[in-house]
């Protein structure tokens, strides 16, 4: 078994929304899961490595699925190759 970060038709690289970002490179379809982002321990969400990366937009391609303590990003839009992939931030408790 070998230790992979992020899906293979991903990659991380320098971002026009801030910093670096997630983007695809390949085609995605909407409605497909890309993998878990968060993870809810007790009362701690400790973040993976593929939700490090995405960006906030107000219009994202992408959204947050909770599954018992698990969030999971998934394409809410058909994703083209070299495209940012993009979340609408609200997970986080003030």
């Amino acid at each position: 078994m070998k230790y992979k970060p992020l899906p293979f038709y991903l990659t991380i690289k320098q971002s026009e929304v801030h910093g670096l970002g997630l983007f695809s490179l390949t085609e995605i379809p909407k409605d497909t899961t890309i993998g878990m982002t968060h993870i809810e321990i007790e009362n701690d969400l400790i973040r993976t490595p593929l939700g490090g990366f995405i960006n906030h937009a107000d219009k994202s391609n992408c959204v947050k699925k909770k599954h018992n303590n698990k969030w999971f990003l998934k394409t809410n839009e058909d994703i083209k190759a070299n495209q940012e992939l993009t979340l609408t931030y609200d997970l986080y408790k003030p």
